[in-house]
């Protein structure tokens, strides 16, 4: 039993591919219990899905895709910022167009003829392809996040359970949930070299939600989001081991399964 735990891990490539889904594990665990704290999760996957056309220019340019991820999550921001400001459509409708319209932008641009053939690295992330480079930026990214989530803690919690008396105790809620957000566009940032447009979201938000379900307290449920995402990510590079799956598909539903157990657990 021991040797089918480790014989997945005796390879230099699967080492670094575990050390950059822990690092991702510490950062967008407990920012999943804040997103869905401040009901983001819908924002989460817009973004993630969203970025598409940045990452295709990054790979048609030759450049890191960390920074096509950048240029994407901006692309995504700013349409889906003027897309939900269009009173006709509604904010979740605008928001839908707005991300169905750059995904299919970014699918025709990768599938011109000048686009090298990695549609599927971008829409799923090459997570055995992690170099000591990519580790390095998502541990600088998730040092980021972890960071600014311990420093806003007090006024995030404020914000989330008390909206009303938020702004006598020096907490604006609208100014944190803008910044929980941008937060998020650090982790989107991060996550997407690794599980891609597609899956970068169940890292985030099925770990948060097995962390709120299985803890009465919130300081309980982030460490529990931060232990599920990790858990998720070992058990997903086993499996694809054994198995002879992608890597990153199989870390995502292994977030998924850990999170509808954690539902279960409590039904």
């Amino acid at each position: 039993m021991l040797a089918w735990l480790t014989d997945p891990f005796q390879d230099s490539f699967t080492q670094r591919a575990l050390v950059e889904v822990l690092v991702l594990s510490l950062a967008c665990g407990p920012l999943g219990v804040w997103i869905l704290l401040y009901r983001q999760s819908y924002a989460a996957e817009s973004i993630s899905h969203g970025m598409l056309p940045g990452l295709v220019l990054a790979a048609l340019a030759g450049v890191p895709l960390v920074f096509g991820a950048g240029v994407g999550v901006l692309l995504a921001a700013a349409a889906i910022s003027l897309a939900g400001r269009d009173e006709r459509l509604g904010g979740d409708t605008g928001v839908a167009v707005a991300v169905s319209a750059l995904f299919g932008l970014g699918a025709l641009l990768a599938l011109s003829p000048e686009a090298p053939p990695r549609l599927q690295e971008l829409l799923f992330g090459d997570l055995l392809g992690a170099s000591r480079g990519d580790i390095l930026v998502a541990a600088v990214l998730a040092a980021l996040i972890a960071a600014s989530l311990a420093f806003a803690h007090r006024r995030l919690s404020t914000s989330a359970f008390d909206r009303s008396a938020a702004r006598s105790l020096g907490a604006e809620p609208a100014r944190w949930e803008l910044a929980l957000l941008v937060l998020l566009a650090v982790a989107t940032m991060a996550a997407a070299p690794a599980l891609g447009s597609l899956l970068l979201v169940a890292l985030i938000v099925a770990p948060g939600a097995a962390g709120l379900r299985l803890a009465g307290r919130l300081g309980p449920a982030i460490a529990i989001g931060a232990a599920t995402a990790a858990l998720a990510g070992v058990a997903g590079l086993v499996l694809s081991f054994h198995l002879g799956i992608a890597a990153g598909a199989s870390v995502a539903l292994c977030a998924a399964a850990l999170a509808g157990a954690a539902q279960l657990r409590h039904a």
